[in-house]
């Protein structure tokens, strides 16, 4: 009953969070405006803001937030670790490489999200190869490759950024720190969340039992091998979809899964798409406040939520200690 109470509160929450992204902002919008905007009696500057600017930039950042959540979920299935998110295996490490390297070229738009996807990608396949080597695939080699490759990354960042010029080195940071200014097409990111949504529902089970031991999950008919890559590779491709959309936005993905399972979603059934709507709802309304606390001005969204995440964390896991988990 409790968890059913948790999806019903998040539902609610989900359209209420685009809403206040709507109306929110250096020229506020009256809920009236907002609907002849939508109803397509209101033009001009209304009509500009509402469906050029703030509907895309809201719909990316719910479709950013469910990619990390998600992935942050199954990563956390997947090392039965706690404390995996999505930027542990290096994906954002390799994509902010590769779109800092463009930007340092000269390059935007188009150019800077294709290099960070493709950055991703690199990264996630080095580790793949270098997490099995010869050996078993184990979650401990996982990881361990993951913190190297991501380590490794942030020291070609650092040395990318002391090389860069000046005039490039705010674009560059922004991007660093999570970014949705530039977000005007959720379209792709959307299809990934709800592709990637469907195929972790027949996972779920799959998933239930592998938390309680490879040993358990062989012994009731799972092949753990092709579970773990398939877990691994949509994972992957969660994070880098949202990475190259938003540049690297932390606490996402490693909060908002211990905070539904406190809440008593541990079932992966229901954890995975409480983890979409509760991830959506966050960066939408970290992404409201890093355009309106300090309007005009725009801050990147990646602090707001290190703002919000790490006394969030704590909390959560002082409630976990006292709980025993």
């Amino acid at each position: 009953m409790r968890v059913r109470r948790l999806r019903l509160i998040l539902l609610l929450l989900a359209p209420l969070a685009l809403l206040v992204a709507l109306l929110a902002g250096s020229q506020p919008l009256s809920p009236a405006t907002l609907a002849r905007v939508l109803t397509g009696s209101e033009h001009g500057l209304a009509e500009t803001l509402v469906l050029q600017i703030r509907l895309p930039r809201a719909l990316s950042a719910f479709a950013v937030g469910g990619l990390l959540a998600l992935a942050g979920a199954l990563l956390q299935a997947l090392t039965r670790n706690p404390l995996a998110d999505p930027y542990i295996l290096g994906v954002s490490g390799g994509a902010s490489v590769a779109a800092l390297t463009a930007l340092l070229l000269g390059f935007t738009g188009f150019a800077v999200s294709g290099s960070a996807l493709l950055g991703s990608l690199a990264a996630m396949l080095l580790v793949f190869a270098l997490s099995h080597g010869r050996g078993t695939w184990t979650e401990t080699r996982l990881l361990l490759t993951g913190v190297v490759i991501a380590t490794g990354c942030g020291a070609v960042v650092s040395l990318l950024l002391a090389l860069s010029p000046q005039s490039s080195l705010a674009s560059m940071l922004f991007w660093l720190l999570g970014d949705l200014d530039g977000a005007r097409a959720p379209g792709s990111a959307l299809l990934v969340l709800g592709g990637g949504l469907l195929a972790t529902v027949p996972l779920a089970r799959s998933l239930n039992l592998y938390a309680r031991g490879e040993i358990v999950a062989a012994a009731l008919g799972e092949n753990v091998r092709v579970l773990r890559y398939g877990i691994y590779l949509l994972a992957s491709l969660l994070t880098a979809t949202a990475v190259t959309l938003a540049g690297a936005i932390g606490f996402i993905g490693l909060v908002v899964p211990h905070l539904l399972r406190l809440l008593g979603a541990t079932d992966h059934r229901r954890l995975l798409p409480d983890a979409v709507l509760a991830g959506g709802i966050l960066l939408t309304l970290a992404d409201t406040l890093a355009r309106t606390v300090v309007a005009p001005t725009q801050l990147p969204v990646g602090v707001i939520t290190a703002l919000i995440g790490v006394p969030l964390f704590l909390v959560l896991l002082g409630r976990g200690s006292r709980a025993g988990l």
